[in-house]
């Protein structure tokens, strides 16, 4: 019988299914050859042959196929319907060509499909071909490319910037996008400009806000009312004034929904709405796909199959109607630059089945699976019809004019199913207005903005007053300041890469992932910072292989690979082209001194890292010592700004500039010893005086983090040297326990803490402090009640079960269920769920019946529907039955959405 192969195991055993008996299914287990990486597997002087060699763990795969060709003379090569399948389908039957498996005999023949279903698995299989040659030779241009500039560039690299770790093609061009990003933020210079609006209310008493757009006869700019005296005045102008309305006029809108995902867009909107990386949401749809569920995920295309098309249009009027239903189907043009690799768009396999109804059990495949099929179901939905209100009010001599917008949804459509998330907050302008009537009155609604008022104040600012209101309170302006460029998510760096032409969607989750594990990117609250050394390597790139990171020579470079895979040029001239003026780059670049090329950086980055002082004095003279030239510098780490005195002065800051979180600088004096801000590799912390030979470790202490973020006060930018002597205090010493030893409390990885050791026992007994300033406040009564708390119930710690605080009984399904003290309160345990007490419920009032719904909400939100069921399996009638009942049911669903989705 005929040898099926395919890239994965979960792959093999969901076609095997399709397939049935007659066929013998196997997994390659992804690419079974790579260049090995040693120089001359790329020979540049041979027509840039290449040497592939099989890795050690795709061996046995090798064999296995092997094996079963020996008694069956048809290879059927099923990999994925993309370059990399076409690829790998290459090296396998290379490979095994070259090991004798595939002999003249030998019936060999490519399939593709773009779901794994009943349906589409067989139509593949009636439909076999040969492979795309064209295909392989785009990715043997593009692998031999990766390794020409990686082999040869990363060398460079580790031997001009210590540190440094490697250089690609890609991977260089996508990390500097994110540090010219962050160099345009550190140049920014915010603008101040004021928003004044006022509370009015109609006839019958509805309050709106409208905002201020004339002033004295003239359309206000953002930047004319620019200080506080303008804004004084304009809310004075507003508050002498009495208003009515001049004009309402509303207008017919409508929104169409957006495209179905193509991996790009999937990767974008997985992150805004779930904040799961660009890896994490590609081996989520691996999953989905190898189990049957969703098409192909790797693909430039957004159309729909007509079948597919019709199916989706018949699911929406089955669950919403006939009227959420277009006349005609949507068509979306696929915008792919080459057709070759254009497959339909990511879209569920069965359109009748919802995430609830494949019950998924990982909680990202459930999350994902529910994303990709509400936007397909939108995308062929009925639009939404929308109605926009703009309400002019002014004053009759024409000094004042204010405009009030909103919208009205007047039919849903597709929102009713799914809205395509935003990578930045939209402007405020679609709230409901109330009845307004043109030439009615508009009043004051006198204290509406006082609470708004308060907010503004007690945020306040440096710069000056942040709100200015009215007497009565019904008119407020607000001092705002124009915002630097945000830095890029994952989700907008994928956005930006493909508006560029960088890349394409199967690489664009490993180039991200690869940038953080080269730790030249860090990211921190979804958003993506530059390390030091991916500062220093980007300018490196940029000063001495400038086209070779230059974003339209990328862009190029992709288009050229896109002509060989359409078969439209020769990978040969464009691999020859490159070298010739590569190879000579890099001959140029190996000559320099590490000296030199410092010099040149330090040059190209003089104005960020000495940027002009205050008092006028030279940027480059070391704040420390006064005498010593500031230079760049490297190390391992990263580069650093020094001065040119070392080891004499050991003055050094981060090259993100004077005043950057990390700059070392002397806080104060305390009993005749300097007290010093510094950055270490672990972060900033502050440190008594400089090392000597008498006093090689100084004291220090870390600035206090959780969850890795400053604690609010604790900031590097407002450390005072009263803070630091408070830090350099630790551990304090508490006081001496009733049974003898020490307390004393820190600030340690997890937290503030308290410590005691009893003479008699061996290990201290460690206790974590709720809040931060009780590190420093707590006393000695409070402390021994913590320790003998924790002693008598020293939780999960070497294998001894948590103390309940209470029993309060049974659960209605089975099981006790008991209240716990945990690291964030008191919660509910039940089996396997934990449900957080409010904070307003004491553990000694909560009732069984309120436990009881509190675990059942927080199972349903955690996907732990589960549990219950557990309890009703317990008869042992429903035990029998339920797992006889399970697999048939998983096993018949997948068929019957293959034969349906076609």
């Amino acid at each position: 019988m005929p040898v099926v192969v395919v890239e994965s195991p979960a792959k093999a055993k969901t076609i095997n299914k399709y397939l049935g008996s007659d066929y013998t299914v196997l997994a390659s287990y992804g690419h079974v050859r790579d260049l090995p990486p040693k120089d001359g597997s790329v020979d540049t002087e041979h027509d840039f042959a290449m040497k592939w060699e099989i890795a050690n763990d795709s061996r046995k795969h090798v064999a296995a196929i092997a094996e079963a060709l020996k008694t069956d003379d048809e290879l059927i090569l099923a990999t994925d319907p993309d370059r990399e399948g076409e690829a790998i389908s290459w090296h396998l039957k290379e490979a095994l060509t070259k090991r004798r498996s595939i002999k003249k005999t030998t019936k060999v023949e490519r399939v593709t499909f773009n779901a794994i279903t009943k349906a589409a698995v067989t139509e593949a299989m009636k439909n076999p071909r040969d492979i795309d040659a064209p295909l392989v030779e785009a990715y043997l241009a593009r692998r031999a490319l990766d390794y020409l500039v990686g082999f040869n560039l990363s060398p460079v690299l580790w031997r001009k910037l210590p540190g440094a770790r490697s250089a690609g093609r890609v991977q260089s061009v996508c990390l500097r996008l994110i540090v010219e990003r962050e160099q345009e933020i550190e140049a920014f210079n915010p603008r101040e400009y004021w928003q004044v609006r006022a509370a009015l209310t109609t006839p019958r008493g509805q309050t709106f806000e409208a905002r201020l757009v004339n002033l004295a006869g003239k359309k206000l700019d953002r930047y004319d009312i620019s200080n506080v005296t303008d804004a004084e005045m304009a809310v004075s102008a507003i508050e002498k004034r009495a208003l009515k309305v001049m004009s309402v006029e509303a207008k017919p809108a409508s929104r169409n929904p957006s495209a179905p995902f193509m991996t790009s867009t999937l990767q974008q909107e997985a992150s805004r709405k779930f904040g799961m990386g660009a890896k994490a949401t590609m081996n989520t749809a691996q999953r989905l796909y190898e189990a049957g569920y969703i098409t192909y995920m790797r693909t430039d295309g957004i159309d729909m199959a007509p079948e597919a098309v019709q199916e989706c249009r018949a699911a929406i009027q089955d669950r919403f109607g006939k009227e959420y239903v277009p006349g005609s189907p949507r068509i979306y043009k696929n915008k792919a630059k080459n057709a070759q690799e254009a497959h339909e768009c990511i879209r569920p396999t069965d359109m009748t089945k919802d995430a609830e109804a494949l019950r998924l059990a990982e909680p990202d495949q459930r999350k994902l699976y529910d994303l990709i099929w509400k936007r397909t179901l939108a995308a062929q939905m009925e639009g939404a019809r929308l109605e926009r209100t703009t309400v002019d009010i002014g004053s009759d001599d024409g000094q004042v004019g204010l405009r009030a917008t909103g919208q009205v949804v007047l039919f849903d459509g597709f929102l009713k199913v799914y809205e395509e998330g935003r990578d930045e907050p939209a402007e405020d302008d679609d709230k409901r207005l109330p009845q307004i009537m043109q030439g009615e009155p508009a009043k004051f609604a006198a204290g509406s903005l006082k609470s708004d008022h308060a907010k503004a104040m007690e945020k306040g600012t440096e710069r000056g007053l942040p709100a200015v209101m009215s007497d009565d309170g019904a008119t407020l302006a607000t001092q705002s300041y124009t915002n630097p460029p945000p830095r890029y998510t994952e989700a907008t760096l994928v956005k930006k890469m493909e508006e560029l032409g960088i890349g394409r969607p199967s690489t664009y989750a490993s180039v991200i992932t690869t940038i953080q594990d080269r730790e030249y990117v860090r990211k921190e609250q979804n958003r993506l910072f530059p390390e030091d050394k991916g500062r220093i390597v980007t300018i490196f790139l940029l000063n001495f292989f400038k086209r070779y990171v230059e974003y339209d020579f990328t862009a190029a470079l992709e288009n050229e690979l896109d002509q060989v895979s359409a078969g439209d040029s020769d990978y040969k001239d464009l691999l020859a082209k490159f070298w010739r003026d590569f190879s000579a780059a890099i001959s140029e670049t190996s000559d320099l001194r590490i000296s030199e090329v410092l010099d040149v950086l330090d040059e190209a980055l003089a104005p960020q890292l000495y940027p002009p002082r205050e008092d006028g004095s030279d940027p480059r003279i070391c704040p420390k010592c006064g005498l010593g030239q500031l230079h760049l510098k490297t190390s391992r780490t990263g580069g650093f700004v020094g001065c040119g005195n070392y080891p004499e002065c050991t003055y050094t800051r981060p090259i993100a500039g004077e005043g950057a979180d990390g700059e070392e600088r002397v806080l104060g004096e305390d009993a005749g010893d300097e007290i010093w801000l510094k950055a270490g590799r672990f972060g900033p912390y502050v440190q008594r005086g400089e090392p000597t030979p008498e006093n090689k470790k100084p004291p220090r202490a870390s600035l206090p983090k959780a969850k890795g973020q400053y604690l609010p006060g604790w900031e590097p930018d407002g450390m005072t040297l009263e803070k630091a002597l408070t830090l350099l205090t630790m551990p304090r010493e508490i006081g001496m326990h009733p049974e003898g030893g020490v307390v004393s409390s820190n600030l340690g990885r997890f937290g503030p803490y308290i410590m005691h050791q009893k003479p008699d026992e061996e290990k201290p007994v460690y206790v974590n402090l709720k809040e931060f300033q009780e590190v420093f406040e707590i006393g000695m009564n409070r402390a021994v009640e913590l320790l003998a708390e924790k002693r008598a119930n020293p939780g999960r710690g070497r294998g001894s079960a948590a103390k309940a605080l209470r029993e309060l009984g049974e659960h209605p399904d089975g099981g006790a269920l008991s209240v716990f003290e945990g690291r964030y309160g008191p919660y509910v345990k039940w089996e396997k769920v934990n449900a957080t007490l409010p904070k307003d419920v004491d553990p000694k009032d909560i009732t069984l019946e309120a436990a009881v719904a509190l675990v059942n909400e927080k199972a349903s939100k955690g996907g732990k529907k589960k549990a219950a069921p557990k309890k009703a399996a317990a008869k042992k009638t429903t035990a029998k039955k339920a797992p006889a009942k399970k697999p048939a049911a998983k096993k018949a669903a997948p068929k019957k959405a293959s034969g349906e989705a076609g």
